[in-house]
């Protein structure tokens, strides 16, 4: 199934195979991956004394959406410091600007499918 695809950094792919392709799944893993960023957000900022925690919890989940460049933006940032949370920012920025196209196609997607028999 193709999907919108703005910066490539999150295999959607994985994602569905991981989910058994059940999209309601994804959806809502989605879903859930954007609430927990604006949770994430303010602590990945320079000074801020839980950004090791918050970087690694990123770390767990960017895997398993299928976002490597995130995850691996994050092990750079346990490694090497805060120094480093700036890259984390970029990545979360744009892994969530793709999951934002994906989640939008899937509801245009369900606009134009007839209700499913329940």
């Amino acid at each position: 199934m193709a999907r919108r695809d703005i910066t490539g950094v999150v295999d959607f792919a994985y994602l569905e195979s991981y989910a058994a392709g059940d999209l309601e799944v994804v959806a809502e893993v989605l879903e859930l991956f954007r609430q927990q960023a604006a949770l994430w957000a303010p602590l990945i900022a320079p000074g801020q004394e839980g950004w090791p925690d918050a970087v690694h919890t990123i770390k767990g989940t960017a895997r398993g959406i299928g976002a490597a460049a995130l995850a691996q933006a994050c092990a750079v940032a346990e490694l090497e410091g805060e120094g480093r949370l700036a890259e984390v920012r970029d990545a979360l920025d744009a892994a969530l600007t793709d999951v934002a196209a994906y989640v939008h196609e899937l509801m245009l997607r369900s606009l134009k499918s007839p209700p499913r028999a329940g």
